[in-house]
């Protein structure tokens, strides 16, 4: 049976999408294809795969997998999320110029300015709050714009539609990180992205027992060019990790119904307790550019970011340590709550003046809300902030 059915409905694609029963068997779930090289009956005479870092019939099925939730037609899996990043930038060459959120993973970042920029590659990193200041950035060498929303760790929201109609005009390639959201929630080939990424291990993996990225596109041509990056760098992840993904993805929908459930309800506390100055989540109305997650949003998420009053660092570590249930560790998007102090944890490679500007201050606590029970969470929260 082949389900490569393009009317079913998201719920449906997460455990049918573009899948196949194994040839050999029928086997439901994807063998694990624990192999390096594949018999020939003659010189280039196979069965489809010659050698796994080319192609793995596991990895095959997930990046079929991927395709299918995002609504685009190729799927890359990747070692990693920033592996996925890395295959990205090799489309430029020097002389080239992006355009990139100013609140983004510490990591692109680092990846951005400590790799790509000796290559000579120019990066503006601006705030992308409206489109028509991502425009005032454009050049004749702009090649890109990468954008990140829900933007990490400040949850910043950028309107996609808009800003994929700034790099239409311009003919340039527009790549969004979907990682937050996950194509549960949004669906940026839909609203005219260029590039689909994700660092699937975080909500598509879902159990944070996996490392592993995704890219997804539409035009066959750009995809031939990343799987020829692919291919020559070599940043594949393994047939077991893919296995451990696909069945990540088969119960996504009902996890991040409940991620979103459990958020809303760790936001609506943090905001109405007397020792919290800030909560960001995009939920909220007064959140900037709520009206824009709305339209391009399904639900708002399970990230949520605060800072304390006083903005005192010690008091932001001793809360991160007192919690119980949320544990202090860097990730997110399990099925576990975690905590982390992006000050020191995954924005500690931006520099200070620079993470301050974009309100990463230092008593800002990033949550990857999970599926536990609600109470037990809020429970949590309360004692560990006093």
């Amino acid at each position: 049976m082949s389900t490569k059915c393009s009317v079913m409905k998201f719920n449906t694609k997460t455990i049918h999408g573009n899948q196949e029963y194994d040839k050999a068997y029928g086997a439901v779930m994807p063998p694990i294809y624990q192999t390096t090289t594949y018999a020939q009956t003659t010189p280039g005479g196979h069965k489809g795969y010659e050698y796994s870092r080319s192609g793995n019939p596991t990895r095959t099925a997930l990046e079929n997998s991927f395709a299918s939730i995002e609504n685009g037609t190729h799927g890359l899996a990747f070692g990693s999320g920033l592996a996925a990043i890395d295959a990205v930038m090799k489309l430029l060459k020097p002389g080239d110029e992006v355009i990139s959120t100013n609140d983004l993973y510490g990591g692109t970042y680092r990846l951005f300015t400590k790799i790509f920029e000796g290559f000579g590659i120019k990066f503006h990193f601006v705030g992308m709050e409206n489109a028509s200041k991502i425009e005032s950035y454009v050049n004749k060498n702009t090649k890109l714009i990468w954008v990140e929303t829900p933007t990490n760790p400040m949850m910043n929201i950028i309107d996609i539609k808009a800003t994929a109609a700034v790099s239409k005009k311009h003919n340039i390639l527009l790549a969004v990180d979907n990682t937050f959201a996950t194509p549960y929630l949004q669906q940026p080939l839909n609203l005219g992205a260029d590039i689909v990424m994700h660092s699937a291990t975080k909500y598509l993996g879902g159990h944070s027992d996996v490392v592993m990225g995704a890219l997804i596109v539409k035009d066959k041509e750009l995809a031939d060019r990343l799987y020829f990056i692919q291919n020559a760098s070599g940043a594949v992840c393994g047939p077991q990790d893919s296995f451990l993904v696909l069945r990540g993805i088969k119960t996504l929908h009902i996890r991040m119904q409940r991620h979103c459930e459990n958020g809303k309800a760790v936001a609506e506390y943090l905001k109405q307790h007397p020792k919290i100055e800030n909560v960001y989540w995009p939920g909220f109305s007064d959140h900037p550019n709520h009206d824009i997650a709305k339209a391009q949003m399904k639900d708002f998420g399970g990230m949520v970011s605060f800072t304390t009053k006083g903005n005192n660092y010690k008091e932001a570590i001793k809360i991160v340590e007192n919690l119980k249930i949320f544990t202090l560790a860097e990730s997110l998007g399990g099925v576990e709550s975690l905590a982390g102090h992006p000050a020191s944890m995954t924005h500690a490679s931006i520099p200070k003046e620079e993470r301050e500007k974009i309100g990463v201050v230092d008593s800002l606590i990033r949550l990857s809300v999970g599926i536990e029970d609600e109470e037990d969470l809020i429970a949590d929260l309360k004692q560990a902030i006093g």
